[in-house]
């Protein structure tokens, strides 16, 4: 059994956040591994099916991104999911825009939604890391995490998550290298 996590803010204003991205990618899988309809559960929006044999939980936790760790726990201890099991898509702004890094436990890098995650199970989980670039001033950070995505990434956006989707079996099979060298791989011809 695996839990696969996106996280984001809840609300309309917040849908096509640079922050959201998490929530995009859940939405992806979703649609196209054909999960069930998202239903308001442990403090998120749950949808539950099978990708490559596998069962899977997924979840976009509607806490906030600073709390996201709640919903996680909660869920995690329902389910009795291992937190090795557990896979977690999000922005990261030290990633250069449309890059995708991969890796098993580790630093938050002061993210504060894995921060919070990281409180609640634990660090022995994945991260999948979606470039959202860097303002290039401090000052700008926040504004940067929370404005949408321009109307020229919007494309890229979509072809980084279909591109996740389909390389999404190799990483649910725990080959976390092959998933982050495909993907990127693929997405060369995009950016």
């Amino acid at each position: 059994m695996l839990l696969l996590v996106g996280l984001g803010n809840p609300g309309p204003k917040d849908l096509n956040n640079r922050h959201n991205i998490g929530f995009r990618i859940i939405d992806a899988v979703n649609l196209h591994f054909k999960l069930s309809k998202q239903k308001p559960k442990f403090k998120g929006l749950l949808t539950t099916g099978i990708i490559a044999e596998n069962k899977v939980y997924a979840i976009k936790p509607l806490t906030f991104m600073n709390n996201s760790g709640t919903a996680i726990k909660e869920l995690v201890d329902y389910f009795k999911i291992d937190a090795k099991d557990v896979i977690v898509f999000h922005d990261d702004l030290d990633i250069d825009f449309g890059k995708i890094k991969a890796k098993f436990a580790g630093s938050s890098a002061g993210h504060h939604g894995i921060d919070s995650i990281d409180k609640f199970i634990g660090k022995d989980y994945s991260r999948v890391r979606i470039g959202i670039g860097h303002p290039k001033n401090k000052k700008k950070v926040n504004n940067h995490v929370l404005e949408d995505f321009k109307e020229d990434e919007e494309d890229q956006i979509k072809e980084i998550a279909e591109n996740i989707v389909k390389l999404l079996p190799t990483l649910l099979e725990g080959k976390i290298d092959l998933f982050s060298s495909k993907v990127n791989s693929n997405l060369l011809t995009l950016i």
